[in-house]
């Protein structure tokens, strides 16, 4: 998503200090969390099963060392202290690309027009309710996990009260509650919201914090909620009409406008008829850069560029924006947007400790189990991209283009949402390997994410860093195409690989293994003990027998035989990068050549154009890219 002015955006501060309650040297005991949630349940006489699931599906009960979410939200309960939380950091954009990546028309480079801080939906401003119901301090709910707990329980216990309810031992009889808890302006999302805490309780749950602490849910399949509560909550009816959502979310159509603009320019999407004259092959993971109601003014906006969805944060409501039949401008990439569809989640880069909710990766697993089924797209992360994986068009387009959801988007765990959690697929000396290192344990340095140079916060990360040797004081990679010195930036792709990306195995030393990523080998710790990749099994490409190198694309175009009278044919570019002979890369899929020619506000002269040349989308660096399937051998490796 491109960078956004910040004036009226809620960025997250670093977070507040934490407790002095005892010596830092003194951690709580494992179980200080449990027993807050017994306790607080006990004052405030609310089920400890139904606290437990709502906290679950707030923070999956981490605290995150009392720093806000991505809308103000913190602690276990993710009680919401937008206010606090308003702009006040210095957040740095992460590239600029054109959108719509397309040649065949102008550079489109919007900006977004910083607008007045509008006063804050009640769903963002929880934190100060909870300290007027329970005489606590805000600073203490926001840091001490019990307190924040108790707030929660007080906050749970005042739904219920104001729905008429008893604050009733069994948690059956709190589906009203829970749903007013998530804040939800409509029914269909606070619906959607408890059915998951309901889902969570019924199944249960076990974990152990980021703080170290260990809580259980125990499973409760026998709870069967009285949804009927939510008839006299008061809320909105739902606004679905239109959409293409699961029915397990809450969804509204807002729709990005087809508009002309005069002078021939229209905006911010181009009308299709997809999957009829275009498989969908992608489904593109962002992160909005901006807070709720400004990102859907931005896409509301026909001078301004679009996607298919928003994901909101707070408690993973949708809005659906462009419909699949069409083509949205969100990847940078014409190819690549003409053949996905994109999801902006609420959220930022570049905030570590900006967490996302469990409600919205939830929200987001189901549309895209929804998508995948209803476009036949594999549920794995050669067709589920980041944008961070979407590759340049051409040389010049290579540095600009973004780096969003980024190292903090938790791949690993969305992937088990999604139901295909990344297990081996082969033995432990196989010739693949997925990436797949503990999110939480893996913490790698990153910079620039509040000053540029400067250490960002440690968290948990789904990437791996990549060296050019088997030492961590060995250079990092470089990417030719950026034309810079690799980094540690929070924003430099160069020299890291993401969880669930797979590649070919180049070579092992002792506790690492070198893969062959951006023409060479790179080399990452994968110790027994602290294992960063998994074994896996599937196809590689390698260039074929007598040529010492193949070139690499970031489209795969039609030949230009291909083109009929009055469709410019487009250039087949290489970008800088070249597979050698004695490399592997492995295969996502193989795709015919396709151009997608769509410059006019007019449909009638829109056309696919499909040519004979046949390419192999590979996993080349951090990003995907192309290969001519002429150029290469096709071999599978288990």
């Amino acid at each position: 998503m491109p960078a956004l002015a910040t004036a009226a955006l809620l960025l997250p501060l670093l977070g507040a200090a934490p407790s002095t309650a005892r010596p830092p040297d003194a951690p709580p005991a494992p179980d200080r969390l449990q027993r807050a949630f017994a306790d607080a349940a006990a004052e405030y006489h609310v089920p400890q099963s139904v606290l437990l699931g709502v906290s679950y599906l707030q923070s999956r009960w981490d605290a995150h060392g009392g720093a806000p979410s991505v809308t103000g939200g913190y602690g276990p309960l993710h009680l919401t202290d937008a206010r606090t939380a308003l702009a006040g950091a210095t957040h740095h954009g992460e590239g600029t690309e054109d959108p719509r990546g397309d040649d065949a028309r102008a550079p489109l480079h919007p900006k977004a027009e910083a607008a007045p801080p509008a006063e804050l939906p009640a769903r963002l401003t929880t934190l100060p309710r909870a300290a007027e119901l329970t005489g606590l301090g805000e600073e203490t709910l926001r840091t001490d996990p019990a307190a924040n707990v108790s707030g929660g329980a007080a906050l749970l216990a005042a739904a219920q009260r104001d729905l008429g309810e008893p604050l009733s031992a069994d948690p059956a009889d709190w589906y009203g509650a829970v749903a007013r808890f998530s804040g939800a302006e409509d029914s269909a999302t606070a619906a959607a919201y408890a059915n998951d805490v309901f889902e969570v309780i019924r199944a249960g749950e076990r974990r152990t914090t980021d703080a170290g602490q260990r809580v259980t849910l125990a499973a409760r399949p026998d709870v069967t909620p009285d949804a009927a509560q939510l008839d006299g909550a008061g809320l909105r009816p739902a606004k679905a009409a239109g959409t293409e959502c699961p029915e397990s979310v809450s969804c509204e159509w807002i729709p990005a406008p087809y508009e002309e603009l005069g002078d021939g320019d229209y905006g911010n999407h181009d009308l299709g008829n997809r999957p009829a004259s275009q498989r969908i092959r992608y489904i593109v993971v962002h992160d909005t850069e901006g807070a709720w109601n400004g990102v859907l003014s931005m896409v509301q906006d026909p001078t301004y560029v679009s996607w298919n969805y928003s994901l909101r944060s707070t408690d993973g409501h949708i809005a659906q924006h462009v419909k699949a039949e069409d083509v949205a401008w969100h990847a940078g990439n014409w190819y690549v947007n003409a053949k996905s569809i994109g999801l902006e989640h609420e959220g930022f880069l570049a905030e570590p400790d900006a967490w996302y909710t469990e409600a919205m990766y939830r929200s987001s697993a189901r549309l895209v189990k929804y998508l995948a089924k209803k476009y036949d797209i594999p549920l794995d992360r050669q067709h589920i991209l980041g944008h961070d994986n979407v590759p340049g068009t051409t040389t010049a387009t290579i540095p600009g283009m973004h780096t969003d959801p980024g190292p903090y988007w938790d791949w690993r765990h969305y992937f088990e949402l999604l139901g295909r959690p990344f297990e081996p697929t082969a033995g432990g000396r196989s010739g693949l390997v997925t990436i797949r290192p503990e999110y939480a344990a893996n913490r790698p340095e990153y910079t620039g994410c509040e000053t540029r140079g400067e250490p960002c916060a440690a968290h948990g990360s789904s990437a791996v860093r990549l060296y050019s040797d088997h030492d961590v004081n060995a250079p990092l990679i470089r990417d030719i195409g950026l034309g810079t010195a690799p980094t540690t930036g929070v924003n430099d792709l160069s020299s890291r690989v993401s969880t669930g990306q797979q590649y070919a195995v180049a070579d092992r030393w002792g506790d690492w293994t070198a893969i062959w990523y951006l023409g060479r080998k790179a080399w990452f710790r994968n110790s027994k003990k602290s294992p960063a990749a998994v074994p896996a099994s599937g196809r590689v490409i390698t260039p074929r027998k007598g040529l010492d190198s193949v070139p690499v694309y970031g489209r795969a175009y039609p030949e230009q035989a291909a083109y009929p009278a009055g469709v410019p044919a487009q250039a087949v570019s290489p970008l800088p990068y070249r597979v050698l002979a004695g490399q592997e890369y492995v295969v996502g899929e193989k795709v015919p050549g396709e151009y997608y020619y769509a410059v006019t506000f007019d449909e009638a002269s829109h056309r696919v154009v499909t040519g004979r040349d046949m390419y192999y989308q590979i996993q080349y660096g951090h990003r995907v890219g192309y290969v001519r399937a002429a150029d290469v051998t096709l071999s599978t490796v288990r």
